[in-house]
């Protein structure tokens, strides 16, 4: 890949676009990193703190970038910020910059199981920036993620905190199945997504080898520790989530979690041409805890 790209990264204080961020340092490619909060930076990069992704105070920063990786996320609505704010109206901001700043090429991630005909609103969100980044007239590449685990992911922490705790709840019967990729997988299809050909408008599913059922997977992940695994009522859970604001699961977790949803990775494979980790035998060495 030439090293002479330079690739802004918005989002760059959350933890895809931390390890996406790491792996692009360490492969000699400048960045532009974006954010609203502060964050550490790598080797040959260059940090934007902004609250609202003002194009007066970034553009000339960026202009003529290779590529933008659009990585800022919400993960959970509310009456202060909601996902069409983000998913869709930030996106097209996003868009806009990188036509006026002359960047011919965006990543975006969506999310696994988006699509026209969903009712849920994240994924509708998701759905209609897609739609955005398509009309623009771009070159882009759109993944839609499974969950991304990896040492300190969200959905890790989760976990070792109700370890923690001594008790591991799964919601229903726990046999929905999720296809987990490993972050690192993640950096690496990104950073070949930037110049590769084979990614230029493309709609991938962002996920591993294999379906896991969610039981599987907590039984795999607390393996060696004495938390106990217990199975909690979905209704009554349901009811928790939308109820109080506490709910060790929000509302939309819960959906996107019992939504089953599968991902076409022989695609992904054949596009990407990586080797993947396999994340059963990545769950069985404990190096999450």
């Amino acid at each position: 890949m030439d090293n002479d790209l330079q690739v802004v990264i918005t989002g760059a204080s959350g933890y895809v676009a931390k390890n996406v961020r790491k792996y692009l340092s360490e492969n000699n490619i400048k960045l532009i990193s974006i954010s609203r909060k502060n964050f550490k930076t790598f080797k040959n990069e260059t940090k934007i703190i902004t609250k609202n992704y003002d194009e007066r105070q970034i553009s000339t920063k960026i202009k003529n970038s290779s590529a933008l990786v659009h990585l800022v996320g919400i993960g959970k609505d509310s009456t202060k910020i909601n996902y069409n704010s983000i998913n869709v109206d930030l996106t097209q901001k996003i868009v806009n910059l990188c036509k006026n700043c002359r960047i011919k090429k965006i990543i975006f991630t969506s999310g696994l199981g988006v699509s026209k005909s969903t009712t849920f609103s994240y994924f509708i969100s998701k759905y209609h920036a897609e739609r955005k980044i398509i009309e623009s007239g771009l070159d882009y590449t759109i993944f839609r993620p499974s969950y991304i685990i990896g040492k300190n992911d969200p959905f890790t922490k989760y976990l070792k905190k109700q370890i923690h705790k001594g008790d591991i709840l799964i919601p229903g019967s726990g046999n929905y199945t999720i296809q987990p990729i490993y972050i690192g997988n993640v950096s690496e299809i990104i950073f070949n997504s930037i110049s590769d050909k084979k990614f230029k408008n493309k709609i991938l599913d962002l996920v591993g080898s294999e379906s896991i059922s969610y039981k599987e997977y907590v039984k795999l992940f607390s393996k060696g520790t004495s938390a106990k695994i217990k199975k909690i009522n979905l209704e009554k859970l349901y009811h928790d989530a939308i109820s109080n604001p506490n709910c060790d699961f929000a509302l939309d977790d819960l959906n996107l979690l019992i939504g089953d949803f599968k991902g076409n990775y022989r695609k992904l494979k054949r596009i990407s041409k990586i080797n993947f980790v396999n994340i059963r035998e990545l769950l069985k060495t404990g190096c999450f805890l």
